[in-house]
């Protein structure tokens, strides 16, 4: 079976980023597809994730992940429709998520692919609010953080797309939340449409004095997106005994920052900190989704993304994901 001559799309990364990446560590190229083999699935892509993470993979060395090749089309989280197939498993126009984003047209192995229904959501929101976003926030609270009624959280990165879900999630479980984030645009979203407790620009703000206004008494949870001086105002605010969720660090994607100068809080308030990396928790997927599905229809959920029109648009949109105070809030996510 022919894969019909289609000359599929692809963003390559070109050369390593030396700091904070350009337009010139990417090119947009064009191949032509082989014939498909058995087993295999031709898909064309919808939606696919631009993810800070991936900042880490451009760089050569060993990590969580395999780092980007060059001279090769980048990755990452995908849903799109099948075009042929030959695997029984998989008729035309059945919807999938893949990690085979930043391309329009792709052949792959059925056992790479995973159907979604597209009925329960919009499919980007398998990306989002019901993907590996969605499940890092809702991992993070319930079985690191292990969050309680009346508890005070504080999450920083809130308008971005694990930030968002987390901030959801926390004030669904009857906790206070208190939520950071770049902009006048994300604060204001913050309060108007997930009514977290309390929020604030740590750009034009002291983080550690706005705590002190919201956190007399102390946090008993951290939910870290950012690392840098947030995760040091967060230290310095923990209660005893209290819990850090080390998701993220933004801060320094680009610049390795030194440690916060305050660590030893972590003996003296005898914390707990904990990294996560969602692979790790993949299994718990379908109880997820067995919780968030219900959420999301009956609109105690709300699914926030920046959707972005063509393939080409991916590389400016991953560097300015980068850029402190970036107007994307929720997901972002490229339409293909």
């Amino acid at each position: 079976m022919p894969a019909m001559n289609i000359q599929a799309k692809e963003i390559r990364l070109v050369s390593r980023p030396q700091g904070e990446p350009t337009r010139d560590n990417f090119a947009l190229t064009t191949v032509e597809l082989p014939e498909l083999q058995p087993g295999e699935v031709l898909v064309r892509n919808s939606f696919f994730s631009i993810d800070p993470y991936m900042r880490g993979r451009m760089n050569e060395g060993k990590s969580y992940i395999m780092p980007f090749s060059v001279g090769k089309a980048l990755d990452g989280a995908a849903v799109g429709q099948v075009v042929q197939s030959r695997d029984a498993a998989f008729r035309p126009s059945t919807w999938v998520l893949s990690f085979c984003g930043w391309r329009d047209y792709y052949i792959a192995q059925a056992s790479q692919l995973r159907k979604i229904d597209a009925t329960v959501a919009p499919p980007s929101a398998y990306l989002g609010v019901l993907g590996a976003t969605g499940l890092t926030a809702w991992v993070g609270l319930n079985d690191i953080a292990k969050i309680k009624e009346r508890e005070l959280v504080f999450i920083s990165a809130a308008g971005g797309a694990v930030g968002s879900v987390a901030c959801q999630l926390a004030k669904l479980q009857g906790c206070q939340v208190i939520a950071s984030a770049g902009s006048a645009a994300k604060v204001a979203f913050l309060k108007k449409q997930l009514h977290v407790d309390y929020a604030f620009n740590y750009r034009e703000t002291e983080p550690l004095r706005q705590l002190e206004i919201a956190a007399p008494d102390g946090l008993h949870v951290y939910f870290d997106n950012t690392a840098g001086p947030q995760l040091e105002a967060a230290l310095a605010s923990m209660r005893n005994h209290g819990r850090i969720v080390m998701c993220g660090a933004i801060a320094g994607y680009n610049s390795p920052s030194p440690g916060p100068k305050n660590l030893h809080q972590v003996i003296i308030r005898r914390l707990r900190m904990q990294g996560l990396l969602v692979a790790d928790h993949l299994h718990r997927m379908p109880a997820f989704l067995a919780e968030m599905i219900p959420l999301l229809r009956a609109g105690k959920v709300l699914h926030q993304e920046t959707v972005l029109d063509g393939i080409e648009k991916a590389p400016d949109a991953f560097i300015s994901l980068l850029e402190p105070g970036d107007a994307h809030i929720g997901k972002l996510v490229i339409h293909v």
